[in-house]
C-alpha cells in the first residue's frame, strides 16, 4: 500500500479482507436485484428513463444494459452476463445469481481459515465434474418439431405472461424452421422482426412473406395484388444531375429544350423495357406486376408505371432487397437490359396496409419463403419492446437446440443433478480443494431455490423433496412452479437449451475465482494525480 501511496498520494487502495468484501458485496447485491426476475412466475421491473420513458421488463440482458451499474466488481459480472447472452441468446439472470452464489458459499469456508486459492481450485474441479454431468443428462435422439416447441415454449414463458408465450411459440418454430436449409448455418437475420402499434399482443403473427413499413408512391397504382410477378432492383428511375463538375453552355433555348428532352429519354428508356417486359408476362391473364427499387423513381417514370398497370416502391430498405429474392424468389437485378422472367420473384399476395401515417406493404402467399416475418402487435411501445425482447430469445433458443442437436432437462433439474452428483464424487476429490468442490455444489441449489421462492412456496422444503425424490428414483427431477411439486421436466416439455447451461457453468465459475483471488482493489488511475498538481 505504501508503495502505490508514494507513487500517487491520491490513490485509493482496498486490501485483503476488504478487497474480498467488496466483491462478495457486488455480487450478492446484483443477484438480490435480478432474483426476483427468475423463472416464469417472476416479477417485472420497471425502468424509468431521464426523459419519463418506461420499460417493463424481466430480461435479464435489458436490465443490465439499461441499469447504470456504478460498481466496478458489478460493472464486471454484468458484462461477462451480457456476454453470455450475445453468445447463447439466453442465461443472463442465472448467471449473475450463480456468480453471486458461488462467492456467497465461498466466503463461508473462506471465514472458516481456508485459503481464497484453495476456493478456486475446487471450484474448477467441480465445474469439470458438473460438465460431465451435464453432459450425460442431454436427452438426444434428434430434435423434431414437437421438441422445438417445448424448448420455446420454456424460454417465452420466462419472458411474458403464458397465453401470449403459447401463442409465439409456434410463430418462433415455425419461422426458423422456415430459413432454415440442409448443411447451412441457420441466419436468424433472415426472420424479419416488425412492429405495428395496433389491436392486442394476441394479435402478433408470422408472415410467410415480407412485410414492408412503406407503401407506393402513386395515387393510381393498386394497393392489392393477386397472383402478382415482383422485379426487384437497384436501379435509378430519377433524373440525376452529373456527377462530374461539369457545365453545359447553350446559343438557344431549343437547344436546352433538346438537351433536358435527351436526359429524360435515357430513363424513359429503362421505363418502357420493364413495362414492355410485364405486357409481354401479362397480357391475356390476370397476373399483375410490382417493381421494388432501393433507388428512386421520379414522379414522370411514376406516372408510366401507374398508365401500364405497374405498382411500384421506391428506396426500400437495402436489407430488405436480400430478403425479398429469398422470399418470393427470382433475383436482384443492377440493370433493365434483357430483363427475363427467370429474373422475378413470384407472391401470391401483395397488399397495403395503412396505420395512421405508417405505410406497411406485405407480400404473402410465396412457394418457398427462405424469409419470414415476425409481425408483433400490441397497444403501447413498451408491450412491443417487451415482445421483441422475448422473441429475440425465443429464437434463439429454437437455433440453439437445432446447432446442440440435444436438450437438456429444465425447471432446476440440471442444478439438483449437478448438486448430488458431486456430492457422490467429493470421496474422489482429494484435499482441501473438497471443500472449494462442496462450496461449488451447494451453490448449484441457488437455481431451484429462487425458482421456488419466486412461486410462493417454502424453498427449504422444496429443494428437500426434489433431493429425495432424486435419490429415489435417480432421473433429472425439476420443480414444478404451479403444484409446488417434483416433476419429470422432459415429460412436461420443460427444456433447456445445453449450450445455455454449459457457458453458465464455465463463465460463472471463472469470474467467481477471478473476483476470490483478487487481494488488492486500487483506484489511482491518471484522474486522481489532476487535482493535486
Amino acid at each position: 500500500m505504501s508503495a502505490i501511496k508514494t507513487l500517487n498520494p491520491n490513490a485509493e487502495v482496498a486490501r485483503a479482507d476488504q478487497a474480498l468484501q467488496l466483491n462478495i458485496g457486488a455480487a450478492t447485491g446484483l443477484q438480490g436485484v435480478l432474483k426476483t426476475n427468475l423463472g416464469p412466475k417472476g416479477t417485472m421491473k420497471m425502468l424509468v428513463s431521464g426523459a419519463g420513458e418506461i420499460k417493463i421488463t424481466k430480461d435479464g440482458l435489458v436490465l443490465l444494459n439499461e441499469m447504470q451499474i456504478q460498481h466496478p466488481t458489478a460493472s464486471l459480472i454484468a458484462r461477462a452476463a451480457t456476454a453470455q447472452d450475445e453468445i447463447t441468446g439466453d442465461g443472463t439472470t442465472s448467471t449473475v445469481i450463480l456468480i453471486g452464489e458461488l462467492l456467497k458459499q465461498a466466503e463461508r469456508k473462506i471465514d472458516e481459515g481456508l485459503h481464497p486459492r484453495l476456493v478456486a481450485d475446487g471450484f474448477g474441479i467441480a465445474r469439470d465434474h458438473a460438465l460431465e454431468i451435464l453432459d450425460g443428462l442431454k436427452a438426444k435422439g434428434g430434435v423434431d418439431r414437437a421438441m422445438l416447441l417445448n424448448v420455446a415454449r420454456t424460454s417465452l414463458r420466462t419472458k411474458v405472461h403464458t397465453k401470449l408465450a403459447d401463442l409465439l411459440t409456434d410463430v418462433v418454430v415455425d419461422a426458423v424452421l422456415a430459413i432454415k436449409q440442409e448443411n447451412q448455418p441457420i441466419d436468424l437475420y433472415m426472420v424479419e422482426i416488425m412492429e405495428m402499434q395496433h389491436k392486442t399482443e394476441t394479435d402478433s403473427r408470422l408472415v410467410r412473406g415480407i412485410v414492408m413499413d412503406h407503401g407506393v408512391r402513386h395515387p393510381a397504382m393498386s394497393r392489392n395484388l393477386k397472383d402478382a410477378y415482383v422485379l426487384t432492383c437497384n436501379v435509378s428511375l430519377e433524373y440525376e444531375k452529373t456527377e462530374v463538375g461539369s457545365g453545359f453552355f447553350y446559343k438557344t433555348a431549343e437547344e436546352r429544350e433538346r438537351m433536358v428532352k435527351a436526359e429524360r429519354e435515357f430513363i424513359d428508356k429503362r421505363v418502357e423495357k420493364i413495362i414492355a417486359l410485364k405486357k409481354k408476362l401479362c397480357e391475356g391473364n390476370d397476373k399483375s406486376f410490382i417493381v421494388v427499387n432501393q433507388k428512386g423513381i421520379d414522379p414522370p417514370s411514376l406516372d408510366m408505371l401507374a398508365g401500364a398497370g405497374i405498382s411500384a416502391l421506391r428506396r426500400a430498405k437495402r436489407r430488405n432487397m436480400e430478403r425479398i429474392t429469398l422470399a418470393c424468389g427470382g433475383e436482384a437485378m443492377n440493370s433493365v437490359d434483357e430483363l427475363e422472367e427467370s429474373n422475378l420473384g413470384h407472391a401470391g399476395h401483395i397488399y397495403e396496409h395503412v396505420l395512421g401515417d405508417s405505410k406497411f406493404t406485405f407480400v404473402e402467399d410465396t412457394a418457398n419463403p427462405r424469409s419470414v416475418t415476425i409481425l408483433i402487435k400490441g397497444p403501447n411501445k413498451h408491450t412491443l419492446t417487451q415482445i421483441k425482447d422475448a422473441v429475440r430469445d425465443g429464437l434463439r433458443a429454437v437455433k440453439n437446440a437445432i446447432d446442440d442437436d440435444c436438450v437438456v432437462p429444465g425447471a432446476g433439474a440440471v442444478e439438483i443433478a449437478i448438486h448430488e452428483g458431486l456430492i457422490a464424487k467429493m470421496k474422489e476429490i482429494k484435499g482441501r480443494a473438497r471443500l472449494g468442490a462442496q462450496a461449488f455444489a451447494e451453490a448449484m441449489l441457488v437455481i431451484p431455490k429462487i425458482l421456488s421462492q419466486n412461486s410462493g412456496f417454502d424453498c427449504q422444503e422444496s429443494i428437500v423433496e426434489l433431493q429425495e425424490q432424486h435419490q429415489e428414483t435417480g432421473e433429472a427431477v425439476g420443480f414444478d412452479v404451479n403444484t409446488g411439486q417434483p416433476c419429470i421436466p422432459m415429460d412436461e416439455g420443460i427444456i433447456d437449451n445445453y449450450c445455455v447451461k454449459s457457458n453458465m457453468l464455465h463463465a460463472a465459475t471463472v469470474i467467481a475465482s477471478q473476483l476470490l483471488l483478487v487481494d488488492e482493489v486500487m483506484r489511482a488511475g491518471m484522474s486522481s494525480l489532476k487535482g493535486s498538481t
